[in-house]
């Protein structure tokens, strides 16, 4: 298999039997965006999608003339390149979440800056290298949260859980399902495990329960909720539900090195 697009993910080691073709967007930027980016603070963390991560340098340079602090994180092991996101890991802005006080995402679309979004509580700017396009990702994430919070209510009366594992190589968090299944099942409620290699809402047509818990990549939750008749939940969320987390107490359930 040869992957166009995408980086590997260290922690997974090398397959012999796929190569990545990483892709670089000959887009260009310079001086001129300071004047879409007035409203960045002083200390800046700067993110990129992959295929924008070669304007890094090139963009702090920038900010450091004039006057910013900047700052470039190094992730965890999922993570190939420092200052890179992934729909399902954020831990490059969280590596230097202290030194900053706010970000700034180089990409496209909503799917990756969402991530940051959701892991860090700080503002999130996103700037199109292409269209030098510049928004703010609050109203998005906030429109969001009011549904994840809609879902986590609807499931605090459930009695029975299905919680799922996906068999994929990246996204399988089996042994995470199965101390999940303990505590819901520790107070009483009953608690289901079902591995698939797809999450549809046709391969769960079968399952009588009340609510899912998602253990695979958690933007099937948050992305794709309307799609299923039945309340589906991170397994943050399920930590608000069973009461071992409060609301204000919100996280980003991500995929770390392991699975």
């Amino acid at each position: 298999m040869v992957h166009f697009g995408h980086s590997p993910i260290p922690s997974q080691g090398e397959d012999p039997n796929v190569l990545y073709i990483e892709s670089r967007s000959d887009a260009d930027l310079d001086k001129s965006i300071l004047d879409s980016l007035g409203a960045l603070p002083e200390r800046v963390g700067l993110l990129a999608t992959i295929q924008y991560l070669d304007l890094i340098p090139k963009v702090k340079g920038i900010l450091e003339a004039s006057g910013r602090k900047v700052s470039v994180g190094k992730g965890d092991l999922r993570i190939a390149y420092p200052g890179q996101v992934l729909g399902c890991n954020c831990s490059s802005a969280e590596s230097v979440l202290n030194d900053v006080d706010a970000f700034l995402f180089l990409g496209e679309g909503d799917f990756h800056p969402l991530a940051a979004a959701f892991g860090v509580k700080k503002d999130i700017l996103v700037l199109n290298p292409v269209t030098k396009e510049v928004r703010n990702m609050a109203e998005i994430r906030d429109r969001i949260l009011r549904k994840r919070f809609a879902a986590i209510q609807s499931a605090k009366g459930a009695q029975s859980f299905l919680v799922i594992v996906c068999s994929k190589i990246g996204q399988n968090r089996s042994a995470d399902a199965d101390r999940v299944i303990e505590r819901i099942r520790s107070r009483g409620l009953k608690a289901y495990k079902a591995v698939m290699e797809e999450i549809t809402p046709m391969s769960l047509m079968s399952y009588r329960v009340d609510a899912y818990v998602n253990t695979a990549c958690p933007r099937v939750a948050m992305d794709d909720s309307a799609k299923y008749d039945r309340p589906m939940l991170t397994l943050t969320e399920l930590d608000i539900v069973l009461g071992d987390r409060e609301w204000a107490d919100y996280e980003f359930d991500q995929i770390r090195p392991g699975c």
